[in-house]
């Protein structure tokens, strides 16, 4: 079964070649985990039965969710440079690790000879770009649009310190829909474009209570769901509440951009994808250590005709996978470095 369920996820370049090529956006949280209301189950107690991330949820239930999506490494640099170049972290030379220098002459840096799909996709006729986190040396994932500012970055600092906080977050929302439309407006007539929303909200600093004033997120409904190695006591129910809220606010910000891609009359000829980069700061097993609360993270992706809507895939799948698949959908063949495989 869970081999159909995997074949009607593949993308075919050739197919993908003769029609129009799609947009592609990928909405990108940063120490996110697998935290989304369409992972709460119902039948065993969890995280994600408090949550509500109704914009990630549609995109699972129109076209597939992943529940066992793994970075190749649950750190900043290293995982968004095995991203973008679909190859195994440890192999990216200077981009292996966070903020380590290459050890050696910098000509001799293997990253140096690493193209990444997103460089590929222009020289292909896609306009490409970034909002905010990159995290890789060379600006791979595109120039970045972010003009609007960068305020979404800290969302439940600024939100949590005005009077009105359904009007803060409406500036906020505003912020990343215009960013969006200044990189929308440097494109060409009929240009394909592909995109990269990377907030870095969920790498929060701790506003504490902020899940509970912003989002309605009552840590003692955490009681009796926390995961096993964590303390099911209240001041870790409120610091993994408060998280979630950065979560929910990730969430709203992909609502919003996926407004505005409809008004532009392409949201059924855009491969949209949700995911992150690996799990929770601050906590034990989360962010940088090798256990699935660092490694596992949100996965769903929608492209009408093309991906099969109501699909759940459970066998492991990995984010070097994505680099040859955006190159599948847009109808040409991966790079000949890249490890991963098209989904």
């Amino acid at each position: 079964m869970h081999r159909l369920v995997l074949l009607a996820f593949v993308i075919l370049p050739a197919l993908a070649g003769a029609a129009e090529k799609p947009n592609i956006l990928l909405l990108f949280a940063d120490d996110l985990g697998r935290y989304a209301s369409a992972y709460g189950n119902g039948k065993e107690p969890s995280v994600n039965d408090i949550i509500s991330t109704p914009t990630f949820d549609r995109i699972a239930k129109e076209g597939v969710l992943a529940t066992n999506a793994f970075v190749s490494a649950p750190s900043c640099s290293p995982c968004r440079a095995s991203l973008i170049s679909g190859r195994h972290f440890f192999t990216n030379g200077s981009c292996s690790q966070l903020h380590h220098r290459w050890h050696g002459p910098e000509e001799s840096d293997p990253w140096n000879e690493i193209t990444g799909y997103a460089e590929i996709l222009r020289e292909s006729g896609y306009h490409i770009g970034l909002t905010h986190k990159d995290h890789v040396k060379g600006k791979r994932f595109g120039p970045q649009f972010n003009k609007a500012g960068r305020k979404v970055n800290t969302f439940s600092q600024n939100v949590s310190k005005a009077d009105d906080f359904e009007e803060a977050k409406e500036k906020l929302y505003e912020e990343c829909r215009s960013n969006f439309r200044q990189f929308l407006a440097k494109r060409k007539e009929g240009q394909p474009f592909l995109y990269h929303f990377h907030p870095t909200n969920p790498h929060r600093k701790w506003t504490r209570g902020s899940g509970k004033k912003l989002w309605g997120l009552d840590p003692g409904k955490l009681k009796g769901k926390m995961p096993p190695f964590l303390p099911d006591v209240p001041v870790v129910r409120e610091d993994l509440a408060d998280y979630l809220g950065e979560a929910m606010a990730f969430d709203e910000c992909c609502r919003v951009l996926l407004e505005e891609l409809k008004e532009t009359g392409e949201y059924d000829n855009t491969l949209i994808v949700i995911s992150g980069d690996h799990g929770a700061p601050g906590f034990p097993r989360g962010k940088t250590n090798c256990y699935d609360f660092g490694a596992r993270v949100l996965f769903a992706a929608r492209w009408p005709g093309e991906i099969e809507e109501g699909q759940t895939v459970e066998k492991p799948i990995s984010l070097i996978d994505l680099a040859p698949t955006f190159l599948a959908a847009a109808g040409v063949e991966k790079a000949a470095s890249m490890h991963g495989e098209n989904l």
